[in-house]
């Protein structure tokens, strides 16, 4: 026997209205891909502060903010003298005053491991495994750890429904902007869950439209639409073994940097395989990209600029393809904005959850109304 339709009180009478069809849709996406959509959502919310869940796991990460940073000179030449036979990939700075500063290392059987420097005292702090908790939260949400090939297009395609869920959304409950304050019903269980559905999609709406719109654009990348990545100084690799930088060259080259762009803030820096230059990486003037869009390269044995990108300078394109990555996962103006980003996410998996359950509840109470009309 065919389930009777689930009735909705919005829900206009003449089943071929256009907005009963909005109505269809939206539930029809929510309940073949509540499951779905709820996994991405929430490893992509718990993403957000993913090296805050490190940072409490593993001790060599945390470090008492100890006023002034030591330099980079000396927390480089740490890392390369506690580990002479690991090459140093990279090094970025804390992601806050307690956090410390991260060194990616390559070890002679090819793994990566994470070298942790106190940035303050310049001493290493221990090492922990490339695979932490961020790299398992960003892997499963971006591509289920699934081949990248298959994986992003399959999870960026979510984008399609949840747009098409915020189009329905608008035009099945009319005058929305009035339910931002309205308290949820208690009387009914029904009543109950559909106002706070609606409520959290009332207040969700910003989020789930930017969500939508970057999910597409990373559907867009990998389908063959990406933009040429940010204009990047390569340093020279060298033939043999890494060899280590000098950090009183490093220092220099830091005050070099900060005459020739005072308005840089490094963030990160490589050094050349061979020792002989360094690489800078930070926020400068332009607004929303990522700290790869501002480099500046540094001669060490000279002192001189080999080269840098400024991030105002990259195209369109390329400017569009860094911005979807802050505005994404909310990696832009501090803890307030992650925090808000956290909260809108749980809004977003929320809405997930309380969306099928709705569903049930309207389908057991169709299936009584059934019932009673025949033993009527």
């Amino acid at each position: 026997m065919r389930q009777p339709t689930p009735a909705h009180p919005d829900r206009p009478a003449r089943s071929g209205s256009g907005r009963r069809l909005w109505f269809d849709l939206h539930s029809w996406l929510g309940l073949k891909l509540c499951l779905f959509m709820g996994f991405v959502c929430l490893t992509g919310t718990l993403a957000v502060f993913s090296q805050e869940i490190d940072w409490l796991l593993h001790a060599p990460m945390r470090v008492a903010d100890g006023g002034e940073h030591a330099g980079w000179g000396p927390v480089i030449h740490a890392a390369q003298a506690a580990h002479p036979d690991w090459e140093l990939e990279g090094i970025s700075a804390g992601h806050t005053r307690l956090f410390a500063a991260r060194a990616q290392m390559r070890l002679p059987d090819g793994k990566r491991r994470f070298v942790w420097i106190n940035p303050y005292t310049a001493q290493v702090t221990g090492d922990t495994g490339w695979f932490n908790t961020q790299r398992l939260l960003r892997n499963t949400h971006r591509h289920l750890m699934l081949p990248v090939a298959w994986g992003v297009p399959l999870v960026a395609a979510l984008s399609i429904p949840l747009l098409l869920s915020l189009l329905s959304s608008l035009y099945i409950y009319k005058k929305w902007w009035r339910g931002f304050f309205k308290r949820p019903d208690p009387s009914r269980p029904r009543r109950l869950w559909g106002d706070v559905h609606r409520l959290a999609g009332v207040w969700s709406l910003w989020f789930l439209l930017l969500i939508g719109v970057t999910g597409a654009w990373y559907l867009i990348e990998s389908l063959g639409g990406d933009a040429p990545a940010a204009p990047t100084m390569r340093l020279a690799k060298g033939d043999d073994r890494a060899a280590a930088v000098d950090p009183a060259a490093v220092d220099a080259a830091v005050q070099t940097v900060r005459q020739q762009w005072p308005r840089l803030d490094i963030l990160g820096a490589i050094p050349a395989r061979d020792g002989g230059s360094i690489l800078f990486l930070g926020e400068a003037d332009a607004w929303l990209v990522r700290e790869r869009a501002n480099n500046i390269a540094v001669d060490l044995h000279t002192g001189h600029v080999i080269g840098m990108h400024d991030g105002r300078a990259l195209g369109v394109h390329q400017r569009i393809a860094e911005m979807a990555d802050p505005l994404h996962f909310g990696s832009f103006g501090g803890w307030p904005i992650r925090l808000l980003w956290l909260l809108a996410g749980t809004l977003l998996t929320g809405l997930c959850v309380t969306g099928v359950y709705l569903y049930g509840l309207r389908t057991v109470d169709s299936l009584r109304s059934a019932a009673k009309r025949r033993q009527t």
